[in-house]
């Protein structure tokens, strides 16, 4: 194994739920040649697992390799591929809250995460609605957003993990903004150029001017656009939902602000699903995932498609060389 250094950083993937695609696609990228020659990966999850869907997909695995990072104190030897549980819920939060541990330590440059279940982890007692908030809280973040970056199509997230009538509540000024700008840092670092930023608005055809909804464009998404241009951001809206993702709009466009979950999700996953790479802006670690979740259907069937983890993996590295020091 080639020691790492500032050209070939050190990423740790989480292997995600045990009982879903996570350990397949880890195997995966431990194999891509492509992957390794640019970063030095760990993958943080269990060695057992890891053999037994060797065994079942006829993927490569040696079960001596030190770039896994294992959890023996974890009893995972009852987990049954494409059903999720407690055990599995608890052994994938904690891959993640270690690997968290090392980037902060920065025993390691980035951390990748494969798909978790959130029924899993509620049944391990683990409240959060899924790594985002949880990456948030273990990093102590109080500035924080999810983007979904692809060459196609980038959205960013004023709201996440809620329901829907929960959204118009959590909308503010000042939150909007705070995505905004966390979408303008961000793309400007990865893209090496100011983005042009498009915002939605919540309602149907943007509210029609108080037609449909409470006035939540006018009074409070208008103001906090208004904000960054005054801040010298180059911020379009708010538009109608149904338009903006259009090809001819999407052409002119870096990334777009979202007031809600599917707002932004629907069209990532119809445009870009095995490219897309959910990051999560504002901390101070760098965290990438993959856009696709556990798969329990398909797993440990060599089925799984590697290829959001891997620009996942790919997007990590990148971020990890701008920040390295020089």
């Amino acid at each position: 194994m080639r020691a790492p250094s500032q050209d070939r950083p050190i990423i740790a993937i989480t292997m995600g739920d045990p009982a879903g695609v996570g350990p397949e696609i880890c195997l995966r990228a431990l194999a891509e040649e492509s992957l390794t020659s640019e970063c030095e990966l760990r993958v943080y999850g269990h060695q057992t697992i890891l053999q037994r869907v060797a065994e079942a997909t006829g993927l490569p695995f040696d079960p001596t390799d030190d770039r896994v990072i294992d959890f023996p104190n974890i009893d995972v030897s009852g987990v049954t591929p494409g059903i999720a549980n407690r055990v599995t819920g608890s052994a994938s939060h904690a891959y993640i809250q270690a690997a968290i541990d090392a980037a902060l330590n920065k025993d390691i440059a980035a951390v990748v995460t494969a798909p978790v279940n959130k029924e899993a982890l509620h049944a391990a007692g683990i409240r959060h609605p899924g790594h985002t908030e949880i990456f948030a809280e273990r990093s102590a973040s109080d500035r924080w957003c999810m983007m979904q970056y692809s060459e196609p199509i980038t959205c960013t997230f004023v709201t996440v993990h809620v329901g829907y009538a929960e959204v118009p509540d959590l909308l503010t000024q000042a939150r909007i903004l705070e995505v905004i700008e966390l979408t303008h840092e961000s793309l400007t670092k990865i893209d090496g150029k100011a983005p042009h930023i498009v915002v939605c608005g919540l309602n149907p055809h943007a509210g029609e001017h108080g037609l449909f909804g409470d006035r939540e464009e006018e009074q409070i998404i208008a103001p906090a656009i208004e904000a960054a241009r005054q801040a010298g951001m180059n911020v379009e809206g708010p538009l109608s939902p149904d338009t903006v993702f259009v090809p001819a709009k999407r052409a002119t466009t870096d990334a777009v602000v979202c007031m809600y979950h599917d707002q932004g999700h629907i069209p990532v996953k119809a445009l870009a699903f095995d490219c897309a790479v959910n990051t999560t802006l504002g901390l101070p670690i760098i965290r990438t995932s993959v856009d696709h979740g556990t798969a329990l259907d398909i797993a440990w069937q060599g089925k799984a498609n590697p290829g959001s983890l891997f620009s996942a993996i790919r997007l990590a590295a990148r971020l990890a060389k701008d920040e390295a020091p020089q």
